[in-house]
């Protein structure tokens, strides 16, 4: 994890912008104590705070040039602090049926997408309904007919414009996919292909890095997100019944009685013809800053040259007679928060089904960058970071926490903020229960010391409870900091409890009791090699978990890999691993580590399946070294961990050599599916069948194409 800083969303006092030679920092904004969003009273003001906004941005950034007379652009991140910590992966839950009814003689149970909450599904790339699989692939909608198991095949598939993504079933036979697509930029034509053309410039020139949240479609034009109604009553012919084009990136989406809810993000596009370095030969710093001076009242020029229109890309629909219709925004549906926060755009799109599987759509924007999504079935939380210009001794990490109602199907309602110091790891680091909303951070606080420029973090770890009373979220509770100098690797809430994992050498993984909101406190501790990344319940007394080993030392012999762990919880003062199990090679990974849907338990069969990539050096020929394939496991709280077998795939791996891979289609394993006594192993390159017991023995494969961008 880094410390970032750089510009903030709000009205600074640019010091240093005002006269030649005044290069004094700006100085960076304090925390708020009391977070809020604020509603704009019309298009005029909206437009206004946007540009002033990116001027003051602007000016902030180059000002950093002045200061470091030849430096680079503000907003850059900083290294790690050198806490000796392995990078983490961001990490994207108890799992349910998909939508849709089984049809006659399906299976008796099968296993759905990997939820963090019961009755609030996720978007993905895989959906099924125990009798068809429907697989996103490419710029492919692949269904299957996956029953009778042994019968599996493709009874059709749908080519979807831009870059499908994720996708919901419901229950009236539709698909609603997320695809990534792009709007012209200025100057470009409405009709342009891909990468025909591109926005303005990122600070400094930087291209566009696969870490960026605004990573979604190749980059150009504006990011945008399709949304399309696939009808599958006849799956053998499925028909686009209704499209939607919204500005922003795709982010995730969330369904819950009936209802979806997609978050959307752009990063801020800074108009055509703004420049972040001044032209010419410059020789000395009184140049440098007189040219920075010419430089930012041009870039302001062009900046409130820019019309609402420039800042905000409107939505359209599409027709199924392929007549466009633009939407128009609502100028009052927008919100500004109160506190720092980074240049950007977050968008909550409110998506309902209507009569002939119509769209209706409601926005309520947020003039923020994205942060941590939380969805339960009654409400919305938004996390986004304070935003620090630069490092100050004890400078320390916030967060604010915006909630929003769901309980009417047709918005996003905003109903107060709230901030809670530290950082959030992903969506599982928040949890509501009874109207309380339960959060783990990490805190940390910023040594500066002249061996280190950008110097290190002192961490710790909390939970903080909060209640919303008058428009805010107030603190009611929180735990005491515990693991010094660790960070958190992942944390679950399950009703009263919670369990949060840290790691610096050993994994400390604590219980607590959260019953009381006002006095949440640690019950339990245990201390084992490594570390967890992903914690799913096992009903009321134990863990099931996946994570790293890691050695203990220079005298532990063991080596490190990806490990299954099964923690009985049942006397939460005193937690023990009460089984655990190496998986695989040093060499290998899964995406069960940092995303959660490709943790695949089947608690009914008491089965676990997920993914693996490993690799076996072979001198003569390198690629032949590849496995992929699905690793199933019986999980039983009294035996423990046994492996059942593997459904090999890699077959279809090494068939598709790295060259024709591509950010959005790859061979490998990424899902699973189980129906009864069956294991579906599902990939960009194909969907594999077999029977638990002999799951060497495939009983049937269906190959897709190879995913290439259409002209």
């Amino acid at each position: 994890m880094t410390w970032r800083w750089g510009s903030v969303g709000l009205a600074l006092v640019a010091v240093g912008c005002g006269g030649e030679g005044d290069w004094e920092r700006p100085p960076n904004q304090p925390v708020r104590s009391e977070a809020r969003l604020e509603s704009f009273a019309g298009c005029e003001e909206l437009e206004s705070y946007i540009e002033g906004t990116a001027v003051l941005d602007m000016r902030t950034q180059l000002s950093w040039q002045g200061y470091w007379f030849g430096g680079g652009v503000g907003g850059g991140r900083g290294p790690d602090m050198g806490t000796g910590i392995p990078p983490m992966e961001p990490s994207p839950g108890a799992g349910a049926p998909e939508g849709g009814e089984d049809s006659a003689g399906g299976p008796g149970n099968h296993t759905g997408t990997n939820n963090q909450v019961a009755g609030v599904d996720e978007a993905d790339f895989v959906k099924n309904d125990g009798t068809r699989i429907f697989v996103i692939s490419g710029q492919k909608l692949y269904v299957h007919k996956s029953w009778p198991a042994a019968s599996l095949q493709a009874l059709s598939s749908l080519t979807l414009e831009g870059y499908p993504r994720e996708m919901f079933l419901t229950d009236q036979n539709q698909v609603i996919v997320f695809s990534g697509i792009a709007l012209p930029t200025e100057g470009q034509d409405s009709d342009a292909k891909p990468g025909s053309g591109a926005g303005a410039p990122m600070p400094g020139g930087r291209e566009p890095a696969p870490g960026d949240a605004s990573i979604g479609v190749p980059w150009f034009g504006v990011g945008a997100t399709k949304v399309t109604v696939v009808d599958v009553s006849d799956p053998t012919a499925p028909h686009v019944a209704d499209e939607l084009y919204l500005p922003g990136t795709y982010t995730n989406a969330r369904r819950s009685n009936g209802t979806m809810r997609v978050l959307l993000s752009d990063n801020f596009r800074w108009p055509e013809g703004v420049q972040w370095y001044p032209d010419g030969n410059i020789s000395s710093e009184a140049q440098y800053k007189k040219a920075l001076q010419a430089l930012m009242k041009k870039n302001e020029r062009i900046i409130r040259e820019r019309s609402l229109e420039h800042w905000l890309p409107r939505a359209s629909h599409k027709a199924p007679d392929g007549t466009k219709t633009e939407l128009a925004y609502d100028c009052q549906r927008f919100y500004r928060s109160n506190a720092p926060a980074q240049l950007g755009f977050v968008t909550v799109a409110t998506l309902n089904l209507e009569g002939a599987g119509t769209l209706a759509l409601s926005n309520t924007h947020l003039l923020a960058p994205p942060g941590e999504l939380y969805a339960s079935e009654d409400s919305l939380y938004l996390a986004n970071p304070h935003w620090w210009m630069w490092p100050e001794q004890g400078q320390k990490r916030y967060s604010y926490l915006h909630k929003f109602d769901l309980r009417q199907p047709g918005e996003a309602r905003y109903v107060g903020s709230g901030v809670v110091e530290g950082s959030l790891l992903n969506q599982f680091s928040m949890d509501e229960h009874e109207g309380v909303l339960r959060v783990a951070t990490t805190l940390s606080t910023l040594e500066l010391n002249d061996s280190t420029p950008w110097g290190r973090e002192k961490l710790s770890s909390r939970i903080t409870t909060f209640r919303e009373e008058a428009g805010l979220l107030k603190e009611v509770g929180r735990s005491v900091d515990l693991a010094d100098d660790e960070r958190i690797y992942s944390a679950r809430f399950v009703g009263p409890k919670g369990y949060v994992v840290t790691f610096r050498q050993t994994d400390p993984l604590f219980t607590f009791d959260l019953s009381d909101p006002l006095h949440p406190h640690k019950v339990g501790e245990l201390k084992v090699p490594g570390f967890s990344t992903y914690i799913h319940p096992m009903g009321d007394t134990h863990l099931l978990t996946i994570g790293q080993h890691v050695p203990e030392g220079p005298n532990d012999p063991s080596l490190p890999g990806l490990k299954l762990s099964l923690f009985d919880v049942s006397d939460m003062s005193a937690p023990t691993e009460a089984f655990t199990l190496r998986v695989a090679s040093p060499s290998a990974w899964s995406d069960a580590s940092y995303d959660h849907k490709a943790f695949n338990f089947f608690a009914e069969k008491g089965l676990l399946a997920i993914p693996i990539v490993e690799y076996s050096y072979v001198p003569s020929d390198y690629w032949s070294g590849f496995r992929s394939e699905l690793r199933v496991f019986r999980v039983n709280a009294a035996t423990g961990i046994t492996p059942v077998g593997t459904l090999p795939m890699s077959d279809l791996y090494n068939v598709n050599p790295y060259n024709g891979w591509t950010w959005y289609w790859s061979p490998a394993v990424r899902r699973s599916v189980m129906a009864d006594d069956y294991v579906y192993a599902i990939g960009d390159a194909g969907v594999r069948v077999a029977h638990v017991d002999t799951l060497q023995v495939p009983l049937a494969t269906v190959l897709h194409e190879r995913g290439t961008p259409s002209p």
